[in-house]
Protein backbone atom coordinates (compact mmCIF):
# COMPACT_ATOMS: atom_id res chain seq x y z
CA UNK A 1 0.00 0.00 0.00
CA UNK A 2 0.97 3.44 -0.95
CA UNK A 3 2.34 5.36 2.45
CA UNK A 4 -0.31 7.93 4.01
CA UNK A 5 1.87 10.27 4.43
CA UNK A 6 1.92 11.23 0.57
CA UNK A 7 5.58 10.56 0.13
CA UNK A 8 4.57 8.53 -2.90
CA UNK A 9 6.54 5.91 -1.33
CA UNK A 10 5.04 2.28 0.06
CA UNK A 11 4.14 2.31 3.07
CA UNK A 12 7.10 -0.79 3.66
CA UNK A 13 9.41 2.00 2.42
CA UNK A 14 8.59 4.91 3.98
CA UNK A 15 6.81 5.22 7.19
CA UNK A 16 6.70 1.58 8.54
CA UNK A 17 10.56 1.17 9.33
CA UNK A 18 9.59 4.09 12.14
CA UNK A 19 6.52 2.87 13.05
CA UNK A 20 7.70 -0.60 14.10
CA UNK A 21 11.07 1.15 15.66
CA UNK A 22 13.35 -0.39 13.59
CA UNK A 23 14.80 2.67 12.49
CA UNK A 24 14.15 6.69 13.42
CA UNK A 25 13.02 9.28 11.43
CA UNK A 26 16.70 11.10 10.60
CA UNK A 27 14.64 14.91 10.16
CA UNK A 28 11.84 16.58 11.35
CA UNK A 29 10.32 16.44 8.46
CA UNK A 30 10.15 12.52 8.45
CA UNK A 31 9.00 12.23 12.31
CA UNK A 32 6.32 14.44 11.11
CA UNK A 33 5.52 12.56 8.01
CA UNK A 34 5.75 9.28 9.92
CA UNK A 35 2.90 11.04 12.83
CA UNK A 36 0.74 11.61 10.14
CA UNK A 37 0.40 8.22 9.01
CA UNK A 38 0.26 7.02 12.62
CA UNK A 39 -2.90 9.27 13.08
CA UNK A 40 -4.19 7.17 9.23
CA UNK A 41 -2.91 3.81 10.63
CA UNK A 42 -3.86 4.50 13.56
CA UNK A 43 -0.68 3.96 15.92
CA UNK A 44 -1.07 5.78 19.58
CA UNK A 45 1.79 3.40 20.44
CA UNK A 46 3.84 5.65 17.99
CA UNK A 47 2.72 9.04 18.69
CA UNK A 48 3.09 8.93 22.34
CA UNK A 49 6.68 7.38 21.72
CA UNK A 50 7.66 9.84 19.65
CA UNK A 51 6.26 12.89 21.60
CA UNK A 52 9.15 14.51 23.87
CA UNK A 53 9.51 12.66 27.10
CA UNK A 54 8.94 15.65 28.99
CA UNK A 55 5.53 16.72 26.99
CA UNK A 56 3.93 13.20 27.15
CA UNK A 57 2.18 14.35 30.53
CA UNK A 58 -0.36 16.68 28.71
CA UNK A 59 -0.91 14.04 26.18
CA UNK A 60 -3.03 10.91 26.32
CA UNK A 61 -2.24 7.84 24.49
CA UNK A 62 -6.27 6.82 24.26
CA UNK A 63 -7.16 10.30 22.96
CA UNK A 64 -4.14 9.74 20.12
CA UNK A 65 -5.77 6.54 18.98
CA UNK A 66 -8.79 7.52 19.09
CA UNK A 67 -8.42 10.67 17.33
CA UNK A 68 -6.91 8.60 14.52
CA UNK A 69 -9.43 6.02 14.55
CA UNK A 70 -12.62 8.47 13.88
CA UNK A 71 -11.32 10.56 11.43
CA UNK A 72 -10.36 9.62 8.03
CA UNK A 73 -7.05 10.83 7.22
CA UNK A 74 -6.62 11.46 3.69
CA UNK A 75 -3.69 13.78 2.71
CA UNK A 76 -0.74 15.74 4.11
CA UNK A 77 0.88 18.93 2.85
CA UNK A 78 3.82 19.87 4.04
CA UNK A 79 3.64 23.93 3.47
CA UNK A 80 7.05 24.32 4.85
CA UNK A 81 9.83 23.98 7.32
CA UNK A 82 11.14 27.36 8.30
CA UNK A 83 13.92 25.93 10.63
CA UNK A 84 15.22 22.34 10.61
CA UNK A 85 12.92 21.90 14.16
CA UNK A 86 9.58 23.55 12.30
CA UNK A 87 7.31 21.74 10.41
CA UNK A 88 4.30 23.39 9.01
CA UNK A 89 2.02 21.41 7.53
CA UNK A 90 -1.79 20.73 6.62
CA UNK A 91 -3.43 17.79 7.79
CA UNK A 92 -7.01 17.11 5.64
CA UNK A 93 -9.18 13.77 7.54
CA UNK A 94 -13.08 13.46 7.08
CA UNK A 95 -14.14 13.63 10.57
CA UNK A 96 -16.75 11.15 11.87
CA UNK A 97 -19.60 13.57 10.87
CA UNK A 98 -18.66 12.57 7.31
CA UNK A 99 -17.42 16.62 7.23
CA UNK A 100 -14.05 17.90 5.62
CA UNK A 101 -11.28 19.29 7.56
CA UNK A 102 -8.60 21.10 7.54
CA UNK A 103 -5.75 20.45 10.95
CA UNK A 104 -2.84 23.46 9.74
CA UNK A 105 -0.22 23.81 12.25
CA UNK A 106 2.90 24.52 13.21
CA UNK A 107 5.07 21.97 14.79
CA UNK A 108 7.94 22.44 17.00
CA UNK A 109 10.24 19.06 17.30
CA UNK A 110 13.51 18.86 19.14
CA UNK A 111 16.32 16.23 18.73
CA UNK A 112 17.65 14.41 21.66
CA UNK A 113 19.52 11.46 22.14
CA UNK A 114 19.81 11.46 18.01
CA UNK A 115 16.20 10.60 17.69
CA UNK A 116 13.70 13.65 16.80
CA UNK A 117 10.66 14.37 18.89
CA UNK A 118 7.32 16.27 19.01
CA UNK A 119 7.65 19.05 21.19
CA UNK A 120 4.42 21.33 20.74
CA UNK A 121 2.22 22.69 18.00
CA UNK A 122 0.39 26.29 17.02
CA UNK A 123 -2.74 25.88 15.13
CA UNK A 124 -3.32 27.86 12.02
CA UNK A 125 -6.11 29.51 11.01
Amino acid sequence: MKCPCCSGKDYKDCCEPFHKMETHAPTAEALMRSRFSAFAIPNGDYLMETTLPGKRKFHNKADLQEWGEINQWTKLEIVGTPALNIVEFKAFYTDAEGENQVHHEISVFQKMHNRWYYVSGEFVD
